[in-house]
């Protein structure tokens, strides 16, 4: 009786050591998990120090931009090239036409003054006289306001507009009258420094 006693004693603790073993296991089982878990843990940190070095070339960006603007004032711009000095001068309510005063201007622009004076002299038209000394004034302009010297100018511009018209009337035949129109001129003159070469 007493063996038969052992026996199922001996079972329960074989019982009990079965029962200690599957807890071991689910132990070891829980172990690894947690094993587990810091390495998923692990990765983010790394994940972390990937935005972080992500991180550090845009920190790296802005010291290449602060360098850009460095570069950008060694670049030479091309120089501007100079604005030609234009004298003026400029005659208003001139007595002539401007179709017969353009006739004489066309002949008269783009010539060195010493040329243009010349010009003005001979001519025997009406508006060579006022643009002449149009002439006269832009250089005696040049010399006193600019300190130029008058005869190494050309004439630039020359350009005639027309101004206001004055009407008169002429008698005519059975008590009629006709108009006639007497034209005025704008005429203004531009002189600037002729290039050598």
């Amino acid at each position: 009786m007493a063996e038969e006693k052992k026996t199922p004693a001996r079972k329960p603790a074989a019982k009990k050591a079965a029962a200690k073993k599957p807890a071991a296991k689910k132990a070891a089982a829980k172990k690894p998990a947690q094993k587990k878990a810091p390495e998923k843990k692990a990765p983010a940190r790394r994940s972390t120090a990937k935005k972080e070095g992500a991180a550090k070339p845009e920190s790296k960006a802005p010291a290449k931009e602060e360098a850009k603007p460095k570069a950008q004032p060694q670049r030479r711009k091309p120089e501007p090239e100079p604005v030609p000095v234009l004298v003026r001068a400029s005659a208003r309510y001139v007595r002539v036409a401007p179709r017969k005063a353009r006739l004489v201007a066309d002949q008269v622009r783009g010539l060195h003054i010493d040329r243009a004076r010349a010009l003005l002299q001979f001519s025997s038209r009406g508006a060579a006289r006022d643009i002449g000394k149009l002439i006269d004034s832009a250089a005696s302009n040049a010399e006193n306001n600019h300190e130029l010297i008058a005869d190494e100018m050309k004439v630039a511009e020359i350009t005639v507009d027309e101004g206001p018209t004055l009407r008169r009337y002429r008698p005519r035949a059975l008590g009629r009258a006709t108009r006639i129109n007497k034209r005025t001129s704008h005429i203004s003159v531009a002189l600037t420094p002729e290039e050598d070469g």
